[in-house]
Order: C-alpha cells, then structure tokens, then sequence
C-alpha cells in the first residue's frame, strides 16, 4: 500500500501547532516501518535535515512550481505520476484542488469561524473558502480534540462519523540549559496573535507585581499577526521591565524553561487543543488554563481553569499557584499522571489505521 503525504506544514525549521503536529507524524509513520507500507513524501523544497532519511519504502518527492502548489503542482502530480498513492494525507486544512485519489485532511480547530476578527482579511478568506471545500471532497478529517469535532460537524454540516479524535502526544526532548533568569517567572508558550489573549495575561501579571516583585512574565512565541498590542502591553500595564519576549527558544532548551517556571499561564480564547499544556505538565510545571474550548481535555484534573475574560480571575489563580503550597504539589503530581494518556506513537498509529480503512475501501 502506498500512502502519499503534504510534508510541507513540518518541512521549516521553527515548528509549532500544526508544523509540530505533521513532523511527529512523520517521525512516527518511518519509526513504525510496517512492512506493507510504503510513504511518498510530497514536498515544495527539499526536506529538513532532522527528516527521515530515505529508505526502500520511504520516499521524498520534491515537486514545483512552489506558486499555487496545492493548486497546480500536486494535483497534476497525483494524475501523471505512476504509482499513484492509494490514499493521500495532509496534516493541515487544505486538500489538493483536485485528486483522482480518496484524501483525508486535518484541523486543529475553527479560530478562524469562531473569532474572525482575529485574522487578516486574506487569510481568513482562504481559511474559509479553502476548508469548506476540503472539507466537502475529503474521505476523512482528522481533528485534535472532541471539542474541536463537535465545532467541525456543526459548522460544516457532516456526520460524525467522519471525523476522527486522535489526540496529540509529547515532545522527546533533552534538556539543555536555557536563558537564565535571576528571578522567578510564569511562563506563557504560544503564538503571538490576538486569540492567545495574551494582553489580558499581561495585565493580570501587572496586578500582581506589587505582592511577588521579583516575579517576572516570559512569553515564548514568534509573531503572528495584529501582535502590535501585545508589544505594546507591558508598557500600557507599567511593567515593560518584567516582561520578556524570546521569540524562539529551541526544542531541547524548553524542557528546563518549564521546570523553572513557577507556572505555566495559557490564557486562550480558543484552542484546538494546546500541545505545550502538555510539555509543561511532563516537566512538572504547574499549568493555569481557560477554561474553554478544548483545554479541559488537556488540562484534565491537573490545571486550574480561569474565565480568560475575567482579568481578576486571571491574576487570583497565578497568585494562588504562587502561594499556596500544597495546590501547587498536588497540581505537579497530577500534571504526571495526566501527561500518561497521550503518546505520538499512538497518534500515528490510530491515524494509520484509518488511512489504511480508506485505501482498502
């Protein structure tokens, strides 16, 4: 059986959400080597050095024009190249234009529905135009959460039956020692765009500063888009020198960056699922969550849930991480426990098993 895949989404060097999503994937799918499985690898560019190298059975094919790839490129691909794939996968919203083979898709979540004043004009008109029709012509769409399904099936009208939960698992990473920091911080991992309700973060943190004044706020993330207010934040809240901006901290200097935060804040207005929940609970990061959307999934019993509108609520919660000691171990303890029910091995395995059910069909 050959099974063909968009590399591109974990194809860069900086991955996070879906780019981390498609590259542990990947790393699983070639780990597996399962003999009546062959992978074909439809990329832009050549692959990333940290790419599985080729094998018989694992194969990269480097496609072009790069412009409309998903357009142009693959579709003609899919139609003169022999072997044709029996089932092809992309770990992202968007489907090729056209397939003479059965396709299955992926989404996080619907953001981009839920809040569209959150994103670019152009971007948005591509998230939904684009995603309606993948959506309609895919055998299958895989999601990472049930909150995330329910939205899915409500928004576009299809049986449950064909979308699948397969959660997301954690990162293998050595730790290396990361910046330091002379003081006490609470950390916040994630993008820089408006729906991370990452301003809220701010002010709850300025709230608190008189009480805890060598604690400082770190938030970790590349920019996204409308990020200009959040820059302009710590300045607003008077507490520009308690806040820290790393744009990119490595894979393997994350692990210590969580355990010497004090906690680990996502206050999201939305989230498909939220991987770092799940990085920091591992490194035994006491983990602040909204209480929304998927996170309680994540979270589980381990995270202490906020109402992200309510600044006071935001700010009562860290100070009582902050504070009370025996919340704060018995949140560790069952950050532990929590972090057991997910797995990559796992992910790629149930999504295999339903790759494989499409191409037998």
């Amino acid at each position: 059986m050959l099974i063909g895949i968009d590399g591109n989404e974990a194809n860069v060097e900086k991955r996070v959400g879906i780019g981390e999503y498609a590259y542990e994937l990947l790393i699983q799918f070639e780990k597996l080597r399962a003999p009546r499985l062959n992978f074909v690898i439809y990329l832009k560019e050549n692959p990333c050095a940290d790419f599985p190298k080729e094998r018989d059975g694992w194969e990269y094919r480097v496609i072009g024009p790069k412009k409309f790839w998903t357009q142009i490129a693959l579709p003609i691909d899919l139609y003169l190249h022999s072997p044709k794939p029996d089932v092809f996968f992309t770990p992202s919203h968007y489907a090729p234009r056209f397939s003479p083979v059965p396709t299955v898709i992926s989404i996080m979540d619907l953001s981009y529905i839920k809040y569209p004043q959150l994103f670019k004009k152009s971007d948005l008109y591509q998230l939904r135009n684009w995603t309606r029709y993948s959506v309609k012509k895919a055998s299958k769409v895989f999601t990472i959460s049930l909150a995330s399904k329910d939205d899915i099936i409500e928004e576009y009208k299809i049986s449950k039956n064909k979308v699948i939960v397969t959660y997301p698992g954690l990162k293998q990473n050595i730790g290396e020692k990361p910046k330091s920091f002379m003081s006490k911080y609470i950390l916040f991992v994630g993008t820089l765009q408006p729906r991370k309700n990452i301003v809220r973060l701010i002010e709850a943190f300025s709230r608190i500063k008189d009480k805890h004044k060598d604690l400082k706020l770190v938030i970790v993330g590349k920019k996204g888009w409308l990020f200009n207010e959040i820059l302009k934040a710590p300045e607003k809240y008077g507490v520009e020198k308690d806040v820290e901006f790393l744009e990119y901290v490595t894979d393997n200097e994350m692990p210590n960056l969580y355990k010497n935060a004090e906690c680990f804040v996502l206050p999201s207005l939305y989230e498909g699922f939220g991987l770092p929940v799940l990085d920091a609970m591992k490194n035994g990061c006491p983990v602040i969550l909204s209480n929304i959307s998927s996170l309680p999934e994540a979270g589980g019993n381990a995270a202490l849930y906020i109402d992200p509108e309510n600044v006071n609520d935001i700010s009562e919660k860290i100070d009582k991480v902050l504070t009370d000691k025996k919340i704060r171990s018995d949140m560790i303890k069952k950050g532990y426990e929590q972090v057991k029910k997910f797995s990559w091995e796992k992910t790629a395995k149930e999504t295999l098993r339903v790759l494989e059910g499409i191409a037998n069909a």
